[in-house]
């Protein structure tokens, strides 16, 4: 998708389903897609059940000495801001 320039996708604990995916996005410069665009675009790739929950717009993603994504450091700052997915709000 022409308007992300990067995007990670991590679990967040759900007492029902175990866990549900929410999608943590770094819009393109001079871009401002919408969350309900990127769901399009991921509804024609991915099952129902594997669409995120929610879409997060962030600045940047953090990486890893290697530059890969660093899965651990986002879910532990969607811990300290104590998020909650939508539907348990």
């Amino acid at each position: 998708m022409a308007s992300v320039a990067q995007a990670a996708v991590v679990a967040a604990p759900h007492p029902k389903w175990d866990e549900r995916p929410i999608a943590i996005v770094v819009k393109a410069e001079g871009q401002e897609p919408t969350p309900e665009e990127i769901l399009q675009h991921c509804e024609s790739r991915f099952a129902r059940w594997q669409l995120p929950d929610e879409i997060l717009f962030r600045d940047e993603i953090p990486l890893t000495s290697t530059g890969k994504i660093d899965k651990k450091n986002i879910r532990a700052a969607l811990d300290g801001q104590g998020y909650q997915l939508p539907d348990l709000r």
